[in-house]
């Protein structure tokens, strides 16, 4: 540590040795670099702040009914492609800087640099969106000039893309819309033709093949478990009437009138006995209403006997097997009951044929109704497919409709201009003052380089510590110059020499730094002399 310490302070006094070099860059590089930098233009930097709301009352009311799109997305591509190449051009046309170019040399120039002063950036709280806009020029109209064009290019174009998006969507829907429309009438007519060419083999409401095929089977069964046990009760009702017939036949000889036999009359007969009943009752066997009873009695029972004859007569005519069956109403019930099931059986027969024949039609059918049905399906999976894709589409343009008039009575998106460009007053650069210090730093540090330099490649020893390193002879003393050599005198004009010099630096120093801070406090007497 000791030795670096002592190597430092070493290559210190062969800079200090050396101190010409320090006073020769200062005075070589400053003068002519604060001139420069005095002559440079003043720059007019305009500033403007823009707001930009994305919170739309119109937002929570239509939530649902409308396309949302994101609007913080949208303000950010938009602040990242508002330097690009046309937006400049145009920013150039509407500030007129395009005029000053001569050539396209000249307007590639200013093409880039627009691209690099135009200041774009966000400041605040990074959930509000507030932007700060800035452009330094040597002109301050002009300056002002460039950041209103910049803000106006940036709000009509998000504006104008909200436009252009909703109205590009809307063709691209209108375009989908159409095609699946004919998507759509062409899955109808195959689904159509499909229907009309195997409309007697589809399924219906009842289910598929397999389950007509059951279904039929099941009819089938159950018509024939109805037919037998309607033959099975045929049988039992036959084998009842020929028993009734045999007995009939035996007790046949036994009726000597028709009192078993019921006419048309017996009920007349019936009443008219129980109201001559109650008139004998009442009066004699010569009044004449019991007269007119006996005499209507008489006349009923003729009719009545009559009728029985006949009855008799037209059963003697017909066949001997069922003439017994008329004359029991016993046997007359059964025989009508027969005549019921006998009506049962036939249709039950018929039934059943006709299952039979269905059952056998969907059993020759069994490898081409599968492949129908499943044919059927996919057209019927294609055109729901279609359908839902048609319909949704139809929604989404509706919302895209909805969100155009909502965009047209109130913008999803609106700019506020907090801070409005000016034409700045004072220069925003350069920054001279900056400018001077690190000049003169510069050149202090440039002469004390080349200073060291000298001291390397011309060395000078400066301490006893150098000499022993260099010859290895250890040194005892040291013997300083005497003061007729004249040394401590030459050493003493350098250093009063380098005084002077910086002095004079820093006092040129200051005098530009007092005109670049009072520049018309300065020219003001000098206009008045000249």
């Amino acid at each position: 540590m000791q030795e670096a310490i002592e190597q430092a302070l070493d290559y210190l006094k062969g800079i200090w040795l050396k101190r010409r070099y320090i006073i020769i860059s200062t005075w070589l590089i400053c003068p002519l670099a604060w001139v420069y930098v005095a002559q440079l233009d003043d720059v007019y930097k305009s500033e403007a702040r823009v707001f930009a709301d994305t919170q739309s009352i119109l937002g929570p009311l239509l939530k649902g009914m409308m396309v949302e799109t994101d609007s913080e997305a949208q303000i950010r591509l938009m602040v990242r492609t508002l330097l690009s190449r046309p937006n400049l051009e145009r920013i150039a046309r509407m500030s007129d800087l395009d005029i000053q170019t001569t050539g396209s040399d000249s307007y590639e120039a200013l093409i880039i640099r627009l691209k690099r002063d135009i200041g774009v950036e966000k400041t605040g709280d990074k959930n509000q969106n507030l932007f700060k806009i800035s452009f330094s020029d040597k002109n301050p109209a002009m300056a002002k000039d460039v950041v209103q064009s910049v803000i106006t290019v940036f709000i009509e174009n998000t504006l104008g893309e909200n436009r252009s998006d909703s109205d590009t969507a809307q063709r691209f829907l209108i375009s989908q819309i159409k095609e699946y429309e004919n998507k759509l009438l062409q899955a109808e007519g195959r689904l159509t033709a499909f229907k009309q060419k195997y409309s007697d083999v589809l399924p219906n409401q009842t289910g598929g093949y397999y389950s007509k095929l059951n279904k039929a089977k099941e009819e089938l069964r159950a018509t024939e478990l109805t037919l037998l046990e309607t033959e099975s009760q045929l049988a039992s009702l036959k084998k009842n009437l020929s028993t009734s017939s045999s007995q009939e036949s035996k007790t046949s000889s036994k009726i000597v009138d028709g009192n078993s036999i019921q006419t048309t009359y017996d009920e007349r007969i019936k009443e008219l006995e129980v109201q001559l009943d109650s008139l004998q009752l009442r009066y004699t066997e010569q009044h004449p209403d019991v007269k007119e009873g006996q005499r209507r009695l008489a006349h009923l029972n003729k009719q009545r006997d009559a009728e029985i004859k006949e009855y008799l007569a037209a059963s003697d005519s017909s066949d001997k097997e069922f003439a017994p069956l008329s004359l029991n109403p016993v046997v007359q019930e059964i025989q009508i009951q027969m005549n019921q099931l006998e009506g049962q059986v036939a249709s039950l027969k018929v039934r059943a044929k006709n299952s039979q024949a269905i059952v056998k039609e969907l059993e020759t059918k069994i490898h081409i109704l599968p492949e129908i049905e499943a044919e059927l399906v996919a057209l019927d999976r294609g055109y729901n497919i279609t359908k839902e894709q048609y319909e949704s589409l139809l929604s989404r343009k509706e919302k895209a409709v909805i969100a155009e008039k909502a965009d047209a009575t109130s913008s999803q998106i609106n700019f506020k201009v907090i801070d409005p460009p000016l034409a700045p007053t004072k220069p925003a650069g350069p920054k001279r003052i900056l400018l001077y210090l690190a000049i003169t730093i510069f050149s202090w540090v440039a002469g004390a380089a080349i200073s060291f330099a000298f001291s390397q490649i011309n060395p000078v020893v400066t301490s006893s510590n150098q000499v022993a390193k260099m010859t290895g002879i250890p040194v005892f003393g040291i013997v300083s110059a005497a003061e007729n050599l004249g040394l401590q005198r030459w050493h003493k004009r350098k250093t009063i020499l380098f005084i002077l010099s910086n002095s004079l630096i820093i006092i040129l120093l200051g005098c530009f730094i007092t005109y670049s801070l009072f520049p018309e406090a300065i020219q003001l007497p000098f206009n008045r002399i000249f």
